[in-house]
């Protein structure tokens, strides 16, 4: 595959002067870069923030193009194949401070809103939260986009589109909103989805730099390059595997539910309706089966249901909600008895 692509597309000098440019914040107008790099963060935090706490997709989206996070772990993936490793650090420094600020931005957003800005069914945080193996390899696939993207810069044009694709600082804002709610472990699996994508571009974004051979065309064109041990490629490696545990766990446990819930909807279903009762809802998660119905009284006594999964082999703590009284409509147009 690296003469496939060394053949079709050959790099020179100011292809590694454009890159090193764009993602090490080098050259007389470093300060500068810096600046827009922290004031873009900042604003991109604040519309991420927004756009979580009103379950607003399209707000979302417009923070993943305004936020230039990716640069500096796109950076990291440079600096590590060019074997920089003071350049490196100053890299993973604007990932991890660029976080931070981030983090804090949503957790100041909540304090400043008394109610609690995160509700149960936004969908922004409900997205972001319980990320699974799935996340990683379109996170894989999307680091590869962007890497390549930045490597060729006849489709440099792609780069908005592998901004919103990625996700960086929507999980940032939605860890900070639950942090404030002290909903620590969903922030927990925020973070998780984070450093699932920012381990993603930078393996993906190693193995195409590598393909390329960045390092030889940097060293015959006189850019500055350290030695590159076989060591730093075992660790990238190594942070891929250390991420996909946690995720395999959570698919594995999301299957589990949906396996349970499969099984225990049509006898909790028929539970309902020998009742006399309208089946709601009914959602297995955390080894949980939970039934929401509505109907006539008098209330039923849930220990049959229980028994019932029970000779089914489903081993499920149950959570009943019986709404007595049924439900009442009334059409717009109708007048009110008096």
């Amino acid at each position: 595959m690296t003469d496939i692509v060394t053949t079709r597309y050959k790099l020179d000098g100011d292809d590694i002067e454009r890159m090193a440019d764009k993602l090490l914040f080098v050259g007389p107008d470093q300060a500068q870069k810096r600046s827009a790099f922290w004031v873009l963060l900042g604003l991109a935090g604040v519309i991420a923030t927004a756009g979580v706490a009103s379950d607003s997709t399209a707000t979302v989206i417009g923070a993943m193009i305004v936020a230039p996070l990716m640069t500096p772990i796109l950076g990291t993936a440079l600096a590590l194949v060019l074997a920089r490793k003071r350049v490196m650090v100053r890299s993973l420094g604007r990932v991890v401070g660029g976080s931070l600020l981030v983090v804090a931005i949503g957790f100041a957003f909540g304090a400043m809103d008394p109610i609690g800005m995160v509700s149960e069914t936004n969908t922004q945080v409900l997205g972001r939260t319980s990320p699974k193996l799935i996340d990683l390899i379109a996170a894989l696939a999307t680091g590869t986009v962007g890497a390549f993207a930045l490597v060729r810069s006849d489709v440099s044009d792609t780069l908005p589109g592998v901004a919103i694709a990625i996700s960086l600082v929507p999980p940032l804002a939605v860890a900070g909103l639950l942090l404030e709610a002290e909903r620590y472990a969903e922030a927990a699996g925020a973070l998780l989805l984070f450093g699932t994508n920012v381990t993603a571009i930078v393996a993906t974004g190693t193995v195409v730099l590598l393909a390329y051979r960045v390092r030889n065309v940097a060293d015959r064109t006189g850019e500055p390059i350290g030695r590159l041990s076989g060591v730093t490629l075992v660790v990238v490696a190594a942070m891929v595997t250390v991420i996909t545990v946690p995720l395999a766990l959570g698919t594995a446990r999301v299957v589990s539910d949906r396996v349970a819930e499969a099984a225990a909807t049509p006898i909790t279903t028929s539970w309902a309706e020998a009742r006399g009762w309208r089946v709601v809802s009914i959602q297995v998660y955390d080894d949980t089966l939970e039934l929401i119905a509505i109907g006539p009284p008098p209330e039923v006594d849930p220990e049959t249901l229980r028994d019932e999964l029970n000779a089914a082999g489903i081993h499920l703590d149950l959570i009943v909600s019986l709404v007595v009284g049924g439900q009442v409509e009334l059409p717009a147009d109708r007048a009110t008895p008096g």
